[in-house]
């Protein structure tokens, strides 16, 4: 395939914010202005922008908790992705999911979350929804390799075959589950071959290649909304930081091995396009120099949001009307209370 020039620009622009955003991340976390965990997905931009690419703007998302980029590349605006970071109000989870558990249902973003796993029970859920409601959508659900050796995957996949779901398990390969390397922890390597156990369709694809992952995207993910077929689409990738910022991701590989896939940069190989298409590197620069300027300007208005009121901190668990569903549940407290009360001057 090929991406119209003007297309190919507003997606490196899309790569080059997730890139500048995840380095100030890292910064703004050893700052101790980022609290938890923070897990960066530094050189897997091509994946997360091209995947999400293929995404109608109706269809579902479901990630993993490295997901600032797919927060990004689905619309959500930096500001309301670094307040979040912040657990500030204004972030898109209103301060309450920080880095792990991003969000925005109103673009069809149902969450990061932070369980190995545990988000492909909820996609294959969602999948289910929408078959039962006739709607013609489709789930994509990301994951890491090291997902694929959970049990929620095998139950996951299988109920999505049996059932005909419209889902998509997106297996971000980026070579290591956490600090072990894939050929050590999986008997099957190929992790795109696993979908043969369920009878589904199973694609590897080059995730640095930003053409490629859009065509292996599209192609299955359209084949979930018009044939109800799910589908495993394995890309294989690589992240330049460690699992998480607390890692500096050398005891488990070498400098020279980062340094080799440095080369095949996935920003650098777009931007060579972008040049052969015609695009100055005035031109580029400008976008590269648009980013920064949008970062920093979402640092600025992280700082300046207000902190989330405290007392509402269990506003929300519930949906509105279950209250009689959970009313018996209510004395298993272990005082019976009903207020949420903080002792140490907290606050009620």
């Amino acid at each position: 395939m090929s991406i119209a020039p003007e297309t190919l620009r507003e997606l490196y622009e899309q790569m080059v914010l997730i890139r500048v955003f995840e380095t100030e991340s890292e910064r703004q976390y050893k700052a101790a202005r980022i609290g938890g965990y923070c897990h960066l997905s530094s050189g897997q931009e091509a994946g997360t922008v091209g995947a999400l690419h293929a995404l109608h703007a109706d269809d579902l998302l479901v990630t993993g908790y490295r997901c600032h980029g797919f927060a990004l590349a689905r619309g959500v605006p930096p500001e309301a992705v670094m307040a979040e970071l912040f657990g500030r109000a204004d972030g898109c989870a209103h301060g309450r999911g920080g880095s792990m558990h991003m969000l925005d249902v109103a673009r069809g973003f149902y969450g990061g979350w932070g369980i190995v796993a545990g988000q492909l029970p909820v996609a294959t859920g969602l999948a289910l929804g929408l078959v039962r409601q006739g709607k013609p959508q489709a789930v994509l659900c990301e994951l890491g390799d090291g997902a694929v050796n959970m049990g929620a995957w095998h139950e996951s996949l299988n109920l999505a075959a049996v059932w005909d779901l419209p889902v998509v398990f997106l297996v971000v390969n980026n070579g290591y589950g956490m600090g072990t390397a894939v050929d050590r922890a999986s008997a099957v390597p190929d992790l795109y071959r696993r979908a043969d156990a369920f009878g589904i369709a199973g694609v590897r694809a080059d995730g640095d290649d930003l053409e490629e992952t859009i065509e292996a995207a599209t192609a299955l993910l359209t084949a979930a909304r018009e044939q109800r077929k799910p589908a495993v689409l394995e890309l294989m990738t690589y992240r330049y930081r460690g699992h998480s910022v607390a890692d500096a991701g050398l005891a488990y590989r070498t400098k020279a091995e980062i340094a080799e896939h440095m080369e095949h940069d996935p920003i650098v190989r777009v931007r060579a396009q972008l040049r052969d298409a015609g695009v100055t590197e005035a031109e580029l620069d400008a976008i590269d120099a648009a980013a920064d300027a949008r970062v920093a300007a979402a640092v600025e208005s992280a700082a300046a949001s207000a902190e989330p009121d405290v007392g509402a901190l269990a506003a929300g668990m519930y949906a509105s009307g279950s209250a009689e569903q959970f009313e018996r549940m209510l004395p298993g407290s272990p005082f019976g209370e009903r207020e949420l009360v903080f002792a140490g001057g907290l606050g009620a």
